[in-house]
């Protein structure tokens, strides 16, 4: 019996929901083709079933149909981003230098460069597991990968050339990281979750640094929620710039887009 066989994909599958994996089948059969002995199947059921991610298991995450690098201790980047990737490659063409600050694993970058040819990437984290995961991720696009605070270690010669400047930062309040779901608080980096006391600390920063940055009609792009929309843009505004909100009930998403005069 091999362990694709349907009889071994149901025993996975019935461990896995009973562990409370909603999409059970789908996850079995990721795991049993990541596997390659019975014993390796043990070991990632068990810790599958007790809450890490699975794509921390497998090493990767689908994501605007590319598979992306996730190392474990990574954000794992949400579909609900992909409207981030939406916004940003409607703004770019070839030749625009386009910066992803707080990058994660480096797939909101990889995703615009693989939807748009010819630009010029640049990303950034401040944690270097993050940042190994985005070099090898945006590695083919030719994109360079920064380790660092924001914008701290971005080039200088990119001073008023930047034509997207694209950040999912953290914005979940810190009296709300308790309700997350344990794969999320347990295994990815709190310093990616953590927003401060309104979830806008870092969304600040982003923005009292991004006008420097932006070419004239240069953008912003930042991932936020749909209650603090309104906060975020109102931030963009007073920083100079001129707020768009987009939002997708499909993808349960929010970006604020703020457009430099």
């Amino acid at each position: 019996m091999t362990l694709t066989s349907g009889t071994v994909v149901v025993a996975v599958a019935e461990r896995l929901r009973a562990a409370g994996c909603v999409f059970a089948e789908d996850e079995a059969r990721l795991l049993l083709e990541a596997a390659g002995t019975p014993e390796e199947v043990a070991g990632l059921v068990e810790r599958r079933a007790a809450g890490e991610p699975l794509e921390h298991l497998l090493g990767w995450a689908e994501f605007c149909g590319l598979r992306v690098a996730v190392d474990p201790g990574v954000f794992v980047p949400r579909r609900r981003t992909e409207l981030l990737v939406r916004e940003a490659v409607a703004l770019a063409q070839p030749g625009t230098v386009v910066v992803d600050v707080c990058c994660g694993s480096g797939a909101v970058g990889a995703a615009v460069a693989a939807s748009v040819g010819g630009i010029e990437l640049h990303a950034v984290d401040v944690d270097a597991a993050a940042v190994h995961c985005a070099l090898r991720n945006v590695a083919a696009a030719g994109g360079r990968v920064y380790q660092g605070d924001l914008d701290a270690p971005l080039p200088r010669a990119l001073l008023g050339g930047v034509g997207v400047l694209m950040a999912n930062a953290p914005y979940v309040p810190t009296g709300e990281l308790g309700t997350m779901p344990p794969e999320a608080r347990l295994h990815e980096p709190v310093a990616a979750l953590d927003g401060g006391a309104d979830g806008l600390d870092v969304q600040r920063r982003v923005v009292a640094a991004a006008r420097r940055w932006l070419a004239p009609d240069g953008s912003l792009l930042l991932e936020t929620s749909r209650r603090q929309a309104a906060q975020t843009a109102a931030a963009v505004a007073a920083a100079g710039l001129v707020p768009r909100v987009s939002r997708s009930d499909e993808l349960d998403a929010t970006v604020v887009v703020g457009r430099r005069p």
